[in-house]
């Protein structure tokens, strides 16, 4: 199954608001970098054991680790959660930056070093989170 068919599929596959939400998300996202390199993870480590939320990421980064590895892995991703939706800006250097920068701008929602949690996208400014993604996209490794 094609990445665009699984995101399909994954989306779909949400209660009707998240599904919405989503949908108006990866719209956005698409809008800022049109051509990215889309990605789908299901959630899965290789022995097929769920280990986290199934996400969709956008773009392309090469992410090095401590031992001196490195991989490629997406810039921005998006997942559904018990709660709402996060979105993960995968690669700032300053894990303070959001929070310090957005924070009490973006609206209702949480602010990590990496990820923005809320209920729905009518809880956070969206011009806002059209910044922020931006400075992720521009920002990352």
């Amino acid at each position: 199954m094609s990445i665009e068919n699984q995101i399909e599929e994954y989306i779909s596959g949400q209660t009707i608001q998240k599904r919405e939400d989503l949908l108006n998300l990866h719209k956005i996202i698409l809008e800022i970098i049109p051509s990215c390199k889309l990605w789908f993870f299901d959630g899965r480590n290789s022995d097929g054991k769920v280990i986290a939320n199934p996400n969709i990421g956008y773009g392309s980064q090469n992410l090095k680790y401590a031992d001196g590895s490195s991989r490629e892995f997406y810039q921005l991703g998006i997942s559904a959660n018990t709660t709402g939706i996060s979105i993960y800006i995968i690669g700032i250097e300053d894990k303070n930056y959001l929070v310090k920068t957005y924070g009490d701008i973006i609206g209702k929602a949480t602010v990590t070093g990496y990820c923005i949690k809320f209920k729905t996208l009518n809880n956070i400014n969206l011009d806002v989170l059209r910044e922020i993604l931006k400075f992720g996209l521009n920002n990352s490794n």
